[in-house]
Parts: C-alpha cells; structure tokens; sequence
C-alpha cells in the first residue's frame, strides 16, 4: 500500500473521466472515482490499482469533506486531484436566466474551486500534491450560444495559473488540460435553455444550427480515451506541465489564437457557427 498512489478524480463515471481512471488503474494507482451516481469496485487485471467509487456532488461543501476524509482514513494521504466534472448548456446570453448560467458555472468552475480548496491543506501538510483541471480550448476560443461554457472554462483556466504561483512554495503541482471536440457522453448530455427553445426567441434558429455544427464537430472529435492518455501521463510523471492541449490541430489553435487580431478572430468563429 505505501507505494500506491492515490487519486482523487471527479467526473469519473464516463467520457474522459472513466478513460482515465481506468489508464490510472492499470498503472497501479487507487483511484477514488468521485460521481453523482455510483457503480462497482473495479481491480486491475495485475498490481495494487483500483477504482473505488464515490458518491459526490462537487457543489455540497460536505459530500467533498467527506470523501476527502474517507481518503485519509484509508490511505493516509491523497497524491493528486483531477477536476473534470462538467456540464454544458447552450442557448443564447439574452436567452439565458440566471438559474441556468449558475446552473453552468456551479459544477465547471465553482465545483473545481470547492474541490480543490478542500486538497490544498492535505497537500499543504503533505510537503507535496498534484492538482489537475479539465479546462477546454472553448477558455481562448468564444464559442456562441455557449458562451457562459467558455466563460466558465476561461476562469477555470486562469484560476490554475493563479493558483499555480500560490502553492508553488508547498511543493503542490497544477496543471491544466485544454481538450478540443472529443467524443463523450458530454454530446446527449447538453441542455438548452428555456427560452431558447421557444419559438418567440430572436436566436433559435441560429442557435440550432451551431449547436449542430458542435455536436458534429464533438462525435467526429478525438477519442476521449487519447484524451485520458494525455492526462494520465501527466499525473505519472515528476514533473507535470502547466497546460496539456491534445491534438496537434489545437495545440496550434492554441499556441497562433492571440496572434490574430481579435476582429479576425470573431470572424472565424462566426463562420464556423
């Protein structure tokens, strides 16, 4: 047991997230899936790794303690969290009320926030931690009619980096993972807004026809198992990067995006969607 590594993920009951705790798994690692919904112990086919399953709701200060503390009980300390539990809604801005963009920002950015300001004191004790996040390339790149998605990822992303320079003293790691379209559950799973179906809304049928663009886009994308391989051979190293972009065609979306001036960019992405 002491040379067993041990993780917290969320979102790890499917997509990515399963991908991942599955890779984890088979290189020996006990992981703690956390999810809304449970499902059975799983063994690696050799070796000490595990994925032990959590019932946890990111957005209950208590379910995340909780869990946190079962850990501890068990292991006696916690390696590395992965955030990656998210959701997605489209519609409109002015389309949008406030319960649905809370609805958004509740699980993909205040989720990860309450998640990991629950590790930084064990790792803090620690001398040591490694704190992943499941960002999106939707952080640099605006994406209409989903916008509070990429507002949420946006701070997301900029929440590590600022938390990168903060714990760097404690020894603690972060890294950033910015995925493109790829093939998840994520696709059925999306939810619209209210008004955005109606009839009487000025943006339905522009809305309609980009999100048909995205969910093409999304079950013709990566596999989310190239995905989880990425983030896991992080997680494994020593050292890990600050930011993981899969796929070579948004690694460069990524790495020439600002380049562009901004009036080009928008162009893009209006033709796009």
């Amino acid at each position: 047991m002491a040379d067993t590594k041990v993780v917290l993920l969320t979102g790890g009951s499917a997509g990515i997230g399963l991908e991942l705790a599955i890779l984890l798994m088979e290189k020996g690692v006990r992981v703690y899936s956390a999810s809304r919904r449970l499902s059975e112990v799983r063994k690696a086919s050799s070796g000490s790794g595990e994925i032990i399953p959590v019932q946890m709701d990111v957005n209950v200060e208590s379910d995340i303690q909780a869990v946190i503390s079962r850990i501890l009980k068990e292991n006696s300390r916690l390696d590395a969290v992965v955030c990656n539990a998210g959701n997605g809604i489209a519609g409109s801005i002015e389309d949008c009320n406030e319960s649905e963009t809370r609805f958004q920002l509740e699980t993909n950015f205040f989720g990860a926030v309450k998640t990991i300001q629950a590790c930084l004191p064990v790792f803090r004790k620690q001398g040591g931690g490694k704190i992943m996040a499941t960002s999106s390339i939707a952080a640099i790149t605006p994406i209409p009619y989903q916008a509070f998605y990429s507002a949420g990822k946006a701070a997301l992303s900029i929440f590590m980096q600022a938390l990168a320079i903060e714990t760097k003293p404690f020894g603690i790691q972060c890294c950033t993972v910015l995925p493109g379209d790829t093939k998840t559950e994520f696709t059925n799973t999306r939810k619209y807004t209210i008004k955005s179906q109606s009839a009487d809304s000025a943006y339905t049928k522009r809305m309609k026809k980009a999100v048909q663009t995205m969910e093409k886009d999304e079950k013709n994308g990566m596999e989310a198992k190239y995905v989880a391989t990425k983030m896991a051979k992080q997680l494994l190293r020593k050292r890990m990067k600050a930011v993981v972009v899969p796929g070579i065609g948004y690694k460069v979306i990524y790495s020439i995006y600002n380049l562009f001036p901004l009036s080009f960019r928008l162009w893009v992405i209006s033709k796009i969607y």
